[in-house]
């Protein structure tokens, strides 16, 4: 699978009609993909048992997107072979009171995964440059010492963000990032099987079809974080998500193709250690 096409070459600027949201690669259909699911979603447990056994590297995958765009869906068909003692899934809304007196990192900062662990963000601290950005009275209550000097305050958190993400792939903590790229036609179809849908009913909220009338102005504000902020430690990808099941496999291919890179392997025990465990067997194959 070429996941070149997806990926956003850091420095690089972006415009999202470039990337079709209803595309489906090289598969046909749902059911030409599969196996490809399928297999990753395998792989995917494997690569997990051998993070948590080696203990040196963590992952933390980010997933942005608008309503409906499918972040719990990936979340839930992409992860669903692993184990869950080993995985953690932190899901962001509006920031508390407290949460507002501090940092805008903050809140995410306290869920970065342990090594050994993957942790999942739905939604994350790019929320302070997307929701943020498009409502300025967020910002505001926010209070921060730059005031009103929106420019500014874009450009750095842009800077803090990298430098943030940076500090965590040096102590070992990997940064995969995708935003669920979704066409305002195929939201207006979701937010409707979520009325006529009794089962869906719960899903629905007043403030989806509030913030879809500020459609535009999120699609400035991801276009400026993309461009700003896929870097080479801690990469964007932008999936089509249109077709829930294209988006499950683009985010699975990808986290496995970064697990693959570090070229894991289970720890191998000492002359000391394994001394302990042949006594060990010993003791229990004399046992009734």
């Amino acid at each position: 699978m070429n996941k070149q096409q997806y990926l956003v070459q850091p420095g690089s600027r972006v415009d999202l009609k470039d990337y079709p949201t209803d595309s489906t690669g090289e598969f046909k259909d749902k059911k030409s993909a599969e196996k490809k699911l399928a297999d990753d979603v395998s792989t995917l447990a494997k690569l997990q048992d051998l993070l948590y056994s080696n203990s040196r590297y963590a992952l933390l995958v980010v997933l942005q997107g608008l309503d409906t765009s499918g972040k719990d869906g990936v979340i839930k068909h992409v992860m669903t072979g692993m184990n869950p003692q080993g995985v953690q899934v932190t899901s962001f809304g509006p920031p508390s009171a407290e949460e507002i007196r501090h940092d805008y990192l903050w809140r995410c900062v306290r869920a970065v995964p342990a090594r050994g662990r993957i942790g999942i963000f739905n939604r994350s601290y790019y929320e302070e440059v997307l929701v943020v950005r498009v409502h300025p009275e967020l910002l505001a209550a926010e209070k921060i010492p730059q005031g009103d000097d929106s420019d500014r305050i874009w450009h750095d958190r842009y800077q803090d963000i990298n430098n943030f993400e940076a500090y965590l792939a040096r102590n070992g903590i990997l940064v995969i990032k995708f935003f669920l790229h979704l066409s305002r036609d195929e939201q207006k179809a979701r937010l409707l099987e979520r009325i006529d849908d009794p089962a869906k009913n719960w899903k629905f909220s007043l403030s989806d079809l509030k913030e879809r009338q500020y459609w535009d102005d999120y699609m400035h504000a991801y276009q400026k974080m993309l461009e700003h902020t896929s870097t080479d430690v801690a990469p964007w990808y932008v999936v089509p998500a249109d077709h829930k099941w294209m988006a499950r496999i683009v985010v699975a291919d990808a986290i496995v193709s970064t697990l693959e890179s570090l070229n894991l392997s289970y720890p191998v025990v000492g002359p000391d250690q394994m001394a302990i465990l042949q006594k060990a067997k010993i003791t229990l194959e004399s046992s009734k």
